[in-house]
């Protein structure tokens, strides 16, 4: 069985974000699906997870900073479960509960602090509600829930492994 190293594995992940960003950007410019505040948040939190795998390639070389590596990985990949979960409920809500359409981001990029724009983006709006694509009958936000989770648990990988190593 091959072993493959930490530091590959953090590569793997900053690819598998890249890929999925630029799923989002093709979804987005060619196939003219425009993102709801929860997509934009999910994609921030993508961007998160991809950064620290990619500074943990490049600069993980001891154990504790492949575990250190490992927490801001898990602490991304809970951000965008929380945002990616948030998004799947409202696509679950009756459609007697699901929440009003809000301005755009630009308006509120323009109008509002930045403070006000992070709530207002994490609350989420009836434009999420909307699932305009599916795979294998799960919608989008399902599927990239289902990607963080896998982040969680492949940093939670590392982190035993890279424990592990100290012994």
């Amino acid at each position: 069985m091959v072993k493959i190293s930490n530091q590959n594995m953090f590569l793997a992940t900053f690819v598998a974000c890249a890929s999925l960003l630029a799923a989002a950007y093709y979804f987005e410019y060619v196939l003219f699906l425009d993102p709801c505040p929860l997509c934009i948040m999910q994609r921030i939190a993508v961007l998160m997870v991809g950064l620290v795998g990619l500074s943990g390639f490049i600069l993980a070389k001891s154990s504790f900073s492949q575990k250190l590596h490992s927490v801001l990985m898990s602490l991304s990949a809970l951000f965008g479960i929380a945002v990616a979960g948030r998004h799947v409920w409202i696509q679950n809500l009756p459609a007697d509960q699901i929440p009003t359409c809000g301005p755009s981001l630009e308006y509120m990029v323009d109008t509002l602090p930045w403070a006000e724009v992070l709530t207002v983006m994490l609350r989420g709006n009836g434009n999420c509600a909307d699932a305009q694509w599916a795979f294998m009958g799960l919608s989008m936000p399902l599927w990239v829930l289902l990607w963080f989770v896998g982040f969680l648990i492949l940093a939670a990988g590392l982190f035993y492994r890279a424990h592990k190593s100290l012994r």
